[in-house]
């Protein structure tokens, strides 16, 4: 049963007209997600983002864990400043995709609580009528390996979405985006200013895949980067591509994703907020969804191994 857990979890993304339990859905979500071939989108950078304001903290309805208040979020910025950065913005790039690189190992090595909730907004009254929620435990067992443990998974009361595989990919790696070394020739990345988030001083930057491939997920909107620790404290954009096909539409959301340093200079994803009308074909359905990153604990210890020497026979070890 957990096993069919996962497979269900997050694929916001399709309106739901025959499929009113989460019973039939189980049933009829494996044929339909394997069936499904993604088609190219154009790309480019997204609409410079709105100007911001903090997110709302979702309603609760229902009983389960009360979610705690959001953490770090920006609720000052400057206006964007489009002076050219004092280093070129290539070497900008080279650095903080380094440091990103650093980051990901980072984070490998640490166990966290993941808490997803999706809701969708009756337009009428402006309350949710329908929620998924899931609390999931990323943890290691002795030998070391990491897995991840499903703690709280109340039954679904969503019945105008469904939810399916490409959203716990989304979740996993597009949401709490992490662009690296490894990544970067994926994008085209443009420099768009500087500006300042709190205390915080940034460089801007909009990211936009450079070609769409199939069976792959990307993330195209702004990114915000320390000027100082050069890591990624903020994103703000969507998954693509959309999926358009005869009998079946996956919409995504377009979502901001806040980071905290969490230790030394590495900046952890904590917070995701998203609040977008989806516009399938039947008509608009408002939703709102929330991933919270709590309780991030190192396993263990990185040791760090020199080169061997070999030790003389006559020469005692020290």
């Amino acid at each position: 049963m957990q096993r069919i857990l996962h497979i269900i979890e997050l694929n916001l993304i399709r309106p739901n007209r025959k499929f009113p339990t989460m019973a039939v859905i189980l049933t009829a979500l494996f044929s339909l997600t394997c069936s499904i071939s993604l088609v190219a989108q154009q790309t480019g950078p997204l609409p410079p983002p709105p100007s911001y304001t903090a997110p709302t903290p979702l309603p609760q309805p229902g009983s389960g864990p009360v979610l705690k208040t959001p953490p770090h979020q920006s609720t000052t910025e400057s206006p964007l400043s489009t002076d050219p950065p004092k280093i070129p913005a290539d070497q900008i790039i080279a650095k903080f995709s380094a440091r990103e690189l650093e980051f990901k190992k980072e984070r490998d090595n640490y166990t966290y609580t993941q808490t997803v909730v999706v809701q969708t907004i009756d337009d009428y009254s402006g309350q949710a009528d329908g929620e998924y929620r899931l609390v999931t435990d990323i943890v290691f067992n002795p030998q070391g390996k990491r897995s991840e443990h499903d703690t709280y998974a109340p039954p679904s009361s969503l019945t105008r979405v469904m939810l399916d595989e490409q959203d716990k990919e989304d979740l996993e790696k597009v949401q709490p985006f992490v662009l690296t070394t490894d990544e970067l020739p994926k994008y085209d990345v443009k420099y768009a200013g500087q500006q300042q988030l709190d205390e915080l001083n940034t460089y801007v930057f909009d990211v936009a895949p450079k070609k769409i491939e199939k069976n792959q997920r990307y993330f195209q909107g702004r990114i915000w980067v320390d000027q100082n620790d050069m890591g990624i404290v903020k994103t703000d954009g969507k998954a693509v591509p959309d999926i358009r096909k005869r009998g079946s539409e996956h919409l995504y959301p377009r979502f901001e994703t806040f980071r905290e340093n969490i230790e030394g200079h590495y900046w952890f994803p904590t917070y995701t907020h998203a609040d977008d009308t989806l516009n399938f074909s039947s008509g608009g359905i408002h939703l709102r969804m929330t991933v919270r990153y709590e309780n991030y604990k190192r396993f263990g210890s990185t040791i760090k191994i020199g080169t061997p020497v070999e030790v003389p026979k006559d020469k005692p070890q020290q």
